[in-house]
């Protein structure tokens, strides 16, 4: 499962190098999922996402309580598997840890959860997102004020103007990798090279719902790993309390494999071990040691295979 903004082709943009396409030379069955509100997963029975704002009303929350056991479900019932192994890149495991404190049931179809770039807790990401989590209150009520609902899809005025800008030769690589996304993800130009950095604006970002952007920020900003916050008048009408309740993270009973990297800016190593302390079944910890590993780097990084794929690896053969 990917993360916030991306879609299943990040787990193949690397080619044969790719996590995804070397998962499949190596003899696994392969699922690539891909999350509510992208260019993917737009359809819907009755609304219309280009027209119709109340199809955007959904975070991370509704992915892993809904979307994500009708996802397994399907490939167990494809398959034949009492259970299956996931892998989760940022938002791809926090919809895991959503899934295993609301619908407990599904833990034991999960044999392994291994969580690339960890996304739970987010009170010690690094600047400019700090900035956004501490403004967070305002930036949601300014969303709301605006109707925004949609976040960078393919059709967005600001999702054309990045693809114009970051498919560029070399200005692309030096407006976007240093004045976007390293500050937002970490420095380390060695493994996101100017070639296949142009490439992947084409893929990524792939939209999401601002809802699902609010939520987290309203997670770094409470200090809380809760679900949305309304306010306290509408919490009261939807969980019968002024404030949101916290996810029940002692009933994520499936096996966690976290894998971290020092260089990350949205999943820091601090907030991490919040994480690591509040879950019941972590049965891998591994900190990359490639010291310049950013948040990207898992599903996009040129030398996954040296430093990432033996540790997954491993992990596969152990949980199976």
């Amino acid at each position: 499962m990917h993360g916030i903004l991306d879609s299943a082709d990040t787990f193949l943009l690397r080619g044969n190098d790719s996590m995804g396409i070397t998962l499949a030379n190596f003899g696994y069955d392969v699922w690539i999922g891909n999350c509510r509100g992208n260019r993917y997963s737009r359809r819907h029975i009755f609304f219309d996402p280009s027209k119709d704002r109340i199809y955007w009303d959904f975070s991370f929350h509704e992915m892993g309580y809904y979307d994500l056991p009708a996802l397994i479900d399907r490939i167990l019932n494809e398959t034949g598997s009492s259970s299956l192994t996931a892998i989760g890149h940022s938002q791809g495991n926090t919809v895991f840890y959503v899934l295993g404190s609301t619908r407990p049931e599904y833990n034991s179809k999960v044999s392994i959860m291994i969580a690339l770039a960890p996304i739970c807790f987010l009170q010690n990401t690094k600047y400019p997102v700090s900035i956004a989590i501490q403004n967070a209150p305002l930036l949601n009520a300014l969303a709301n004020r605006i109707g925004l609902t949609e976040v960078l899809g393919d059709k967005t005025t600001l999702r054309r103007i990045l693809f114009k800008i970051c498919s560029l030769p070399v200005l692309g690589y030096a407006i976007c990798a240093f004045g976007l996304y390293f500050p937002l993800f970490g420095y380390d130009p060695a493994e996101l090279e100017p070639d296949f950095f142009k490439d992947t604006a084409s893929y990524f970002p792939s939209g999401s719902s601002w809802k699902s952007v609010g939520h987290y920020l309203q997670v770094g900003y409470r200090k809380e790993f809760a679900l949305y916050d309304y306010g306290s008048q509408i919490n009261l009408k939807v969980y019968n309390n002024s404030a949101p309740p916290a996810y029940d993270m002692s009933r994520v009973t499936m096996p966690v494999a976290l894998l971290a990297g020092r260089n990350d800016h949205l999943s820091t190593i601090e907030d991490i071990d919040i994480l690591r302390k509040r879950l019941s079944n972590i049965v891998s910890y591994f900190v990359v040691p490639r010291l310049l590993l950013n948040h990207v780097d898992h599903v996009w990084g040129r030398h996954m295979y040296v430093y990432l794929y033996p540790e997954l690896f491993k992990l596969l053969s152990q949980y199976r």
